[in-house]
């Protein structure tokens, strides 16, 4: 059996990329891949992106430089379909990517003086605002609409704060919550259900400031909370499981005493961890 052929060897990593891809897209590549557009390409990007967390939060070297390779395929394919149509390269890419990061870093790359990351974020928003054909444009334009609504919560609030436009204590943050939940209270005891949703979204806004307030990323803490529950039920259907029943057959405080149990367990886990005993 002879060994596959390379057809781009000798090449750098990026070149040899490129020439796969066009390769694939050429006139005797892959149908699959000579089929795409850049509409059908749309899911494998937020898919892929998602992937690329996961390999993050795994820790796992490999997995991570899989997971890059991903996405820059995602890059260089969308590139190779404009290259295609003559509007622009890979290379073009890269090379704009280069001019804008100078241009926004004239604290490395110029004369500009920074005392610390939130004059870097300043400069940051102001070049942005003037790199916009009209100079009236918002500060908010850019901020991408399929965002996770947790997310490009905070995203907005961020850049509205580097503006000034914020708190100026976590008190305040914390008293508006407390008014957005009382006015929460107040629709659902009136049974508007569109006020109801718009209170609850005032609600979950007014969270998202407090985590932002505090640097902490709002979709980050709700997927550790919701991988938590996940883990915690599981172990109620298993603890069921094991009585021999099932949930469907359990009461609401049957099921609330092994939730119970797993949490005072979980915490004396922690403990020991906390003080470097190990379960024997």
């Amino acid at each position: 059996m002879s060994r596959p052929r390379r057809h781009v060897a000798g090449k750098s990593g990026i070149d040899r990329l490129l020439a796969v891809v066009r390769r694939l897209r050429g006139k005797h590549g892959c149908p699959w891949d000579r089929q795409q557009t850049l509409r059908s390409l749309k899911p494998y990007v937020i898919e892929e992106a998602y992937e690329l967390l996961d390999a993050i939060d795994s820790n796992d070297c490999a997995r991570h430089q899989d997971e890059l390779g991903d996405v820059l395929l995602q890059v260089v394919f969308q590139a190779q379909l404009r290259r295609e149509k003559g509007h622009f390269s890979f290379d073009d890419v890269a090379g704009r990517l280069a001019d804008k990061l100078i241009r926004r870093h004239p604290h490395v790359f110029g004369t500009v003086k920074v005392s610390g990351t939130g004059d870097v974020l300043r400069n940051w928003e102001a070049i942005k605002v003037g790199e916009k054909k009209n100079g009236d444009s918002s500060i908010l334009e850019g901020v991408p609409r399929h965002l996770p609504a947790l997310q490009k919560a905070q995203r907005v609030q961020s850049r509205a704060s580097r503006v000034g436009f914020d708190w100026s204590d976590v008190k305040d943050v914390l008293a508006k919550i407390d008014e957005e939940l009382a006015e929460t209270r107040h629709a659902i005891a009136r049974g508007n259900a569109r006020r109801i949703k718009e209170e609850i979204g005032d609600l979950l806004f007014a969270v998202v400031n407090l985590s932002r307030f505090r640097n902490i990323h709002a979709e980050e803490a709700l997927e550790g909370t919701v991988g938590k529950f996940i883990r915690r039920f599981q172990e109620v259907e298993r603890r069921v499981r094991r009585s021999g029943k099932r949930m469907r057959d359990c009461s609401l405080a049957e099921m609330d005493a092994h939730w119970e149990a797993i949490k005072r367990g979980e915490r004396s886990r922690r403990k020991r961890r906390r003080a470097g005993v190990s379960r024997p």
